[in-house]
């Protein structure tokens, strides 16, 4: 892949793809050419096209396969890259191993997606004063667009730390001279820009499912908001943002804004239209199979998840009649003996992990074995003959399952993770016990105390695959512990690998400057 800097992505920006007016829902689109921003933005129709232009990096995937989910996971103790060989997909494999350097790795799309993201909402956000529309209307689009970039860039300053701080356009001239900020900088503005999407009137709570489905509202800044908070250590502040959106009796639908969990565990990793937007999605990722992308286009461009044909087994053919329809993948993001030791026996097992080994024991399938193969697959994404694409294009490049960016079991477990930070007790009574055990019942188990540790464990159980893991672990401060027994496959140094390093592109003739943890890289 050639390596893409700060006036690339300034170009992106300024040259954004046109979307089409929404089918069923409002990020079921396909692109339609370009416009320059300078000509664009003179009616309300251009500015809608702009705020599309913003959620569209949301689910953006690079051409060498690099997703945030994808990556996180890759980086974990849950999961190995897996593929055909020991370079295949190179930028996973080097995240596995932890011998990422500032030249090589996922960090050159991870941080071109979230500045291209930036970048795309501060130029509508400049130019929504001008657009003779609605004011209300032109209001709730602001707030939507900083609600997103608050998005980009809490992302960015969990990856890399060291960031420049942008919040308005900056000419690509220009773009050479900027300075990094520090973290906490980046944190102020993030809850800037959430407090002031939280105080806008005309912004939704929740924006209606049917044909506002994957646009944000309240509530997902208050989630978001709360999560902010909750990294930054600031344990009341962040058990109230999540009590507005988990509602006073979890396990409930909330009040304001309905969430609740879904019953079956399982449904949450269907792809059909009843499944998407449900009642646990507060923040999701939307994806489809009407672009009919191929590989003229690439990966890039399509529409659909390509986690669905990376997670498959390679090879895949069944043996009996009742074998299970899953389409051949590429054989990546294995789920690790660590991770099926930890969820073995528990309920959530069958719907996330496609045990391999024991299918080819009974007879009823082959696979050929992925590089550092465990026998075991992430099955909340592996692709199936029943979700694939009959609409046209590559059928490996249009499945159209969703990812959830926060659902309601996410914000069930941080809350109480923050109350018990907070010193509020676990037991029996408290809120954090209620909040435990909402999620644990859902799947038929039964209660426990809410200690930080079985928190802890309930969420690598609930939220396995979904690239929280590694955000966990760093965040918390147990990555070196839990690498340790790993060692020497994965090559954890405390105090460098709890961050990416700075694109080595972003380094040459401008003002930035690699992290401290990597610049003796």
């Amino acid at each position: 892949m050639k390596r893409k800097n700060f006036k690339y992505i300034v170009a992106i920006a300024t040259g954004m793809q046109l979307m089409s007016a929404c089918s069923n829902k409002f990020l079921d689109v396909s692109p339609k050419g370009s416009f320059l921003e300078t000509n664009y933005y003179k009616n309300q129709q251009e500015a809608f096209n702009g705020l599309v232009a913003v959620y569209d990096v949301v689910g953006w995937q690079a051409g060498n396969y690099t997703t945030k989910v994808g990556a996180m996971d890759a980086a974990s103790d849950d999961h190995w890259t897996g593929g055909g060989n020991a370079t295949d997909i190179n930028v996973f494999q080097v995240l596995t191993r932890f011998t990422v350097t500032p030249a090589f790795g996922p960090q050159d799309e991870l941080w071109k997606k979230g500045f291209s993201g930036i970048f795309r909402a501060n130029t509508l956000l400049a130019k929504l004063p001008g657009v003779p529309m609605d004011d209300n209307l032109k209001k709730r689009y602001a707030a939507e667009t900083k609600i997103l970039r608050a998005h980009f860039y809490f992302d960015l300053v969990r990856l890399f730390k060291d960031l420049p701080l942008f919040t308005a356009p900056v000419p690509a001239d220009q773009m050479n001279n900027v300075v990094q900020v520090a973290p906490e900088e980046v944190y102020k503005q993030i809850e800037q820009d959430l407090k002031d999407a939280i105080a806008e009137s005309n912004l939704p709570d929740v924006p209606p499912r049917l044909g506002e489905g994957g646009r944000v509202g309240k509530g997902v800044a208050h989630a978001l908001l709360g999560k902010v908070y909750l990294y930054e250590k600031k344990w009341t502040e962040a058990a109230a943002e999540f009590k507005e959106v988990n509602g006073e009796t979890p396990g409930q639908p909330s009040a304001k804004y309905n969430y609740n969990l879904v019953k079956d565990f399982a449904s949450l990793w269907k792809s059909d239209d009843a499944s998407k937007f449900n009642s646990e999605s507060i923040f999701e990722v939307s994806f489809n199979s009407i672009s009919g992308g191929n590989w003229t286009d690439g990966v890039a461009k399509t529409e659909g998840n390509i986690l669905n044909i990376l997670c498959g087994p390679r090879s895949y053919a069944k043996t009996a009649p009742d074998a299970p329809d899953y389409v051949s993948g590429w054989g990546f993001l294995l789920v690790s003996k660590e991770l099926y030791a930890a969820i073995h026996y528990d309920p959530r097992f069958a719907a996330t992990v496609l045990d391999m080994d024991s299918l080819v024991k009974a007879k009823k399938v082959s696979y050929s074995p992925s590089f550092d193969n465990t026998g075991y697959f992430l099955n909340k994404f592996a692709g199936r003959e029943s979700n694939a694409s009959t609409s046209g294009g590559e059928m490996v490049l249009n499945f159209p399952q969703n990812l959830y960016e926060i659902r309601l079991a996410d914000t069930y477990l941080m809350e109480a993770e923050a109350r018990v930070n907070a010193g509020e007790g676990s037991g029996a009574g408290t809120r954090a016990y209620v909040l435990l055990n909402a999620v644990r019942a859902r799947v038929g188990l039964g209660p426990i105390p809410a200690t930080f540790d079985n928190i802890f464990l309930e969420r690598r159980l609930e939220l396995a695959g979904e690239g929280h893991r590694f955000f966990d672990l760093v965040r918390t401060g147990k990555a070196a512990a839990t690498f340790a027994p790993i060692q020497p496959k994965r090559n954890f140094v405390q105090g460098k690998n709890e961050i990416l390093p700075i694109p080595q592109l972003e380094l040459v003739n401008t003002k930035l400057k690699q992290s401290k943890e990597w610049a003796s890289q």
